[in-house]
């Protein structure tokens, strides 16, 4: 599968723009229902919630199945995820608000999934910032990844935005919330699995080299 890869990535990419290439076109012919700019707002979040799900996914699909070829696909998915994020937050802000700063700081205070929305964007930005190859050699690998582990974090906050939204009818937030706890256990499951492994690995002794001259 891996010779494919040059084939497979544009395809992804062209994939991955057909919901707001769908949710464009809506908006320009007017089929996104009695309320267009809340129907697009609340997709493009699904979608950034979405593709967020689908990046946690690859480690533990490789892992299952065994197809490292995978983690070439992870960082496109990953900024996709940052991509519909960031319009979804313009929509908000654009066509929502129309620019309106104070009212904007007032309902990061006052309405909670406001905050969590804000915040998991503010997490998920230096994420996307820092996922070029130069910035991995910059900082470090050790360092990237501790930083990248707030993927975690944003997934939470994105889940807990949801369910706060919609108030009444949580089925999907609680649908999301199931996805992202299994791919958490999964995770845990691995680390807890990799402990016991060294642990069980016994330790050599050291013998001291005597100098006998």
């Amino acid at each position: 599968m891996r010779r494919y890869l040059p084939l497979l990535k544009p395809l992804l990419f062209l994939l991955c723009l057909v919901p707001v290439a769908r949710l464009g076109w809506g908006l320009a012919h007017d089929t996104l229902g009695a309320n267009p700019i809340e129907f697009l707002t609340r997709s493009l979040g699904t979608w950034t919630l979405n593709f967020l799900l689908i990046t946690l996914s690859v480690t533990p699909l490789r892992k299952l199945s065994g197809w490292h070829w995978l983690m070439q696909l992870r960082r496109m998915l990953g900024l996709y995820a940052f991509f519909y994020g960031l319009l979804h937050l313009s929509s908000y802000l654009w066509l929502d608000q129309f620019f309106d700063w104070g009212e904007i700081g007032r309902d990061i205070l006052k309405r909670p999934f406001i905050t969590a929305g804000m915040t998991a964007f503010l997490l998920m930005a230096p994420l996307a910032v820092t996922s070029t190859n130069a910035m991995i050699r910059r900082l470090g690998g050790q360092r990237w990844q501790s930083l990248h582990r707030l993927v975690y974090a944003v997934a939470l906050l994105g889940v807990l935005h949801y369910a706060w939204l919609v108030k009444k009818d949580v089925s999907q937030p609680i649908l999301y919330g199931t996805i992202l706890l299994g791919l958490l256990g999964f995770r845990v499951v691995v680390w807890l699995r990799s402990q016991k492994r060294q642990a069980a690995v016994p330790k050599r002794k050291i013998i001291p080299i005597v100098n006998r001259s």
